[in-house]
């Protein structure tokens, strides 16, 4: 138990540094940013309360917000995506789990976890692009701006987990 929340811990850390760091000074196309730091609410098991999983979103979304200067909009962004995440995995898990689920491929297989990590990361960076532009003018650009970013994420988040686990 102690060992879990350690590595949790550890997880936050090197999420919170790679984003700040590395990931926020990547623009490819002028357009997309990947934000890998929701890969520590992805990886959330099935076990953990809700409201475990949303206070965490909290603290990992403010935490970017403080060094990003962003004002709460990551951190309502992840507020949400902790809010949803729970369905998101009992909707693509199988029906047979036990409670010790933890979200990876070799679990869950290939094409539900690319729909579980799909769903999790359009309802994310929707909600953090749309709060923070907070306009429709200009909502193509918006768009693709959305979608450059969501691919650029599904790919690194597809790419760590085969790396880590």
């Amino acid at each position: 138990m102690i060992f879990t929340i350690l590595k949790r811990m550890g997880w936050f850390v090197v999420l919170v540094l790679l984003q700040v760091l590395v990931f926020n000074h990547i623009y490819i196309f002028g357009y997309g940013t990947p934000l890998l730091y929701i890969y520590l609410i992805l990886k959330m098991p099935i076990k953990v309360p809700r409201n475990v999983v949303m206070l965490v979103g909290f603290l990992l979304g403010l935490t970017i917000d403080v060094f990003t200067n962003t004002l709460g909009l990551n951190a309502t962004a992840t507020v949400l995506l902790a809010f949803c995440q729970p369905y998101f995995l009992k909707m693509y898990a199988p029906r047979d789990v036990d409670e010790e689920l933890v979200p990876r491929r070799e679990q869950i297989g290939n094409w539900s976890f690319l729909k579980y990590v799909t769903w999790c990361v359009c309802v994310h960076h929707s909600t953090l692009l749309m709060l923070e532009y907070f306009t429709y003018v200009g909502i193509l650009q918006i768009l693709l701006r959305i979608v450059v970013c969501i691919l650029l994420t599904i790919s690194l988040i597809w790419a760590v987990d085969k790396l880590v686990d």
